[in-house]
């Protein structure tokens, strides 16, 4: 049965009317127009679809909009093209990116563990995205990129 879900995305309240068990992924990609976290394995072992829920990572592909509690941060929400998130721009300065798919869930998963404590040493960067995929084998960009980022958050 259809219900009205209120949620709170990038800092702004939104109401959706949705089953409960929907996953909080179709909310932002189809009502919300995210592009940030995509559809990758729908069964939370990827990382593509990744946000934020009160700093913590969560896989919305799994997530119920019914369990869409706290604040939503996603990557469309970090920064902008004029002032992007330090862990956004490491990521383009580091030229991480290959073919992109995955990489919404590094980001998140960077943004929730610097924020955290920038002074990451690389096994605890290693430990946190244990479980993350990239077929494109881009991860010792990805270690540059988180530490160029912690760099600039401790500052």
């Amino acid at each position: 049965m259809t219900e009205r879900f209120s949620i709170n995305v990038d800092g702004v309240t939104h109401e959706i009317m949705a089953e409960p068990d929907m996953p909080l992924l179709y909310a932002l990609r189809g009502e919300l127009e995210k592009k940030g976290p995509k559809f990758g394995c729908g069964l939370a072992q990827c990382g593509a679809c990744t946000v934020l829920m009160d700093g913590v990572p969560i896989r919305s592909c799994v997530t119920g909009i019914s369990d869409a509690v706290g604040e939503i941060r996603t990557l469309d929400g970090l920064g902008t093209a004029e002032k992007p998130h330090p862990v956004q721009a490491a990521f383009i300065e580091e030229e991480v990116a290959q073919c992109g798919y995955c990489t919404n869930g590094w980001m998140m998963y960077s943004v929730a563990m610097l924020e955290r404590n920038p002074n990451v040493t690389d096994q605890e960067i290693r430990d946190e995205f244990a479980g993350l995929k990239c077929r494109c084998a881009t991860h010792m960009s990805i270690l540059r990129a988180v530490k160029r980022a912690a760099e600039t958050m401790k500052a």
